[in-house]
């Protein structure tokens, strides 16, 4: 990708290169906010993106490799929600690491050994953040959307910029339903549709870790995203 190319990726909305650039243009548009960062945190960034990208190589999401879902994700914290926190964006990009890819990250193959191995390797804060975003391993005779719904708001609740990982993951989710399609969409609509008050009303929680500007976004775009959700199941 030329030089040309790499400052178009400055400048283009993320499902845009998605769609134009696939996963070579999103790492190039990650690089180029990267870019504006001090050298330790580029080395931890890049760090955090060669382990996610390790992990989830043969991981498809849709029509697309799982790796864009995360470069999305970190990208939006980043440039979108002007977050200057490389362990927060490291943590984004490891989001879904623990939840799909304990046994690779531990020989044991446990939650705590792979929160462990990520805590060694970047830190307590990101492991801990990984943590709140893991979705938990449901318990027999529970509804799995509740109990997913119940974890969601006591950790967002107790760690506010695990909130911000998660909006930019669920805005991205989201988004992503315009590409599904069967009885897979409105089984993901009504997981997701639930959550979006949840998330509501933790952003607009005083301690969230946000600008003004970035949190009337993601309220906007849940709000879009409740539309979206009532027209699928409808």
């Amino acid at each position: 990708m030329d030089t040309g190319e790499r400052r178009l990726m400055a400048t283009m909305p993320l499902h845009a290169i998605t769609s134009t650039y696939g996963e070579e243009g999103l790492r190039a548009r990650f690089a180029v906010e990267a870019e504006r960062w001090p050298g330790p945190d580029q080395r931890r960034l890049n760090q955090a993106l060669a382990l996610a990208g390790r992990l989830h190589a043969a991981d498809r999401r849709d029509r697309e490799p799982y790796v864009n879902h995360l470069l999305r994700v970190a990208i939006r914290v980043m440039s979108h929600y002007g977050v200057h926190d490389a362990e927060v964006v490291c943590a984004a990009l490891l989001h879904d690491s623990v939840e799909d890819h304990a046994a690779d990250l531990a020989p044991d193959g446990t939650r705590e050994a792979a929160l462990a191995a990520l805590a060694e390797q970047f830190g307590p804060r990101v492991s801990g953040l990984v943590a709140a975003v893991t979705n938990p391993e449901y318990a027999a005779g529970r509804d799995a959307h509740e109990q997913y719904r119940d974890h969601v708001a006591d950790s967002l609740r107790r760690d506010p910029w695990a909130r911000v990982i998660k909006a930019s993951d669920f805005t991205d989710n989201g988004v992503g339903l315009i590409h599904t399609t069967g009885p897979r969409l409105r089984r993901l609509a009504a997981k997701y549709a639930p959550l979006v008050p949840v998330l509501q009303e933790m952003i607009a929680l005083p301690d969230t870790p946000l600008g003004d500007p970035a949190r009337q976004r993601i309220l906007a775009q849940l709000g879009q995203a409740a539309d979206r959700f009532a027209a699928i199941l409808t």
